[in-house]
């Protein structure tokens, strides 16, 4: 017999396993929906993990969600998958999320907005939580742990396209000489060197027709291919930044697999999973 939820005493039907989607509170131009274990129970004591899910380019916030139900159930975490809609910042903008720098949006504190709306309204296990992010979420992943590391436990950062080197001799975005300067707040190594990485991509994964940065273009610098061409050498070069500054990563590259995070989904649930073992 399927399980049917019927509505809680503060929570409806529609807060429990696939939620609806909420317009985030703080900026209701952003929004998020979760996925929360079908025996979630509020008169319970269990307390959950949070993973939070980033999407891509093409903001399929639902399916990040999904993705992650059947190890929701057998981790007891909560999934978070926030939207971050094109043209917020411009018209037909793509990619102001994923760089993250200073402009009329902080997305870095949008998600932390959603993040303390879902501890506010379930049973959530500390305040730092697991973040994954894939092509553009992978962007803001390893983006948003130079930001805030204390606010993480985990990050599984996918085939990121341009990346933000841990490099003191390069400024942002190509490295982070002068990170203080452009994002507010400096970099935080010890913190960093406390949260589980892991870089995980597809072996066929060597496509570079989005991720070439023509001359003149906004976001063109002329340092701007020092970590590679191509994503597999990019995610070599950004996991030999995080180690030169003592940061463990772990470096998984399934083969067979190109551009699609959903085959990369056995190897991050595995360090997921092996992350929330921890204390």
């Amino acid at each position: 017999m399927a399980f049917v939820r019927r509505h809680g005493v503060k929570l409806s039907a529609y807060d429990f396993g696939r939620t609806t989607i909420h317009a985030c509170q703080a900026d209701p131009r952003f929004s998020w929906c979760a996925y929360v274990p079908e025996d979630y129970d509020e008169a319970g004591t269990e307390r959950y993990r949070l993973l939070v899910s980033v999407h891509g380019t093409m903001r399929d916030m639902v399916a990040y969600r999904d993705d992650f139900i059947p190890f929701a159930e057998r981790s007891r975490c909560i999934v978070l998958a926030p939207l971050f809609p094109a043209g917020i910042t411009s018209p037909g903008e793509l990619s102001s999320y994923k760089l993250m720098t200073p402009s009329a949006v902080r997305y870095d504190a949008v998600l932390l907005a959603m993040v303390e709306e879902v501890q506010a309204r379930y049973r959530i296990d500390g305040d730092r939580f697991a973040l994954f992010g894939f092509s553009g979420g992978g962007h803001f992943a390893h983006r948003f742990l130079y930001l805030h590391p204390k606010r993480l436990s985990a990050v599984s950062i996918g085939a990121p396209g341009i990346v933000t080197l841990l490099d003191f001799e390069h400024d942002f975005w190509v490295g982070v000489r002068d990170f203080e300067a452009v994002m507010g707040r400096p970099i935080n190594l010890e913190a960093m060197r406390r949260v589980a990485v892991q870089m995980v991509i597809g072996g066929d994964d060597t496509e570079t027709w989005e991720i070439t940065l023509a001359k003149g273009s906004a976001l063109w610098r002329p340092d701007g291919e020092i970590a590679g061409v191509n994503r597999p050498e990019r995610m070599r070069a950004l996991k030999a930044s995080f180690e030169n500054h003592g940061i463990a990563v772990r470096h998984d590259v399934v083969q067979g697999v190109a551009h699609r995070h959903t085959g990369l989904l056995p190897a991050v649930t595995d360090f997921l999973a092996e992350a929330m073992r921890q204390p």
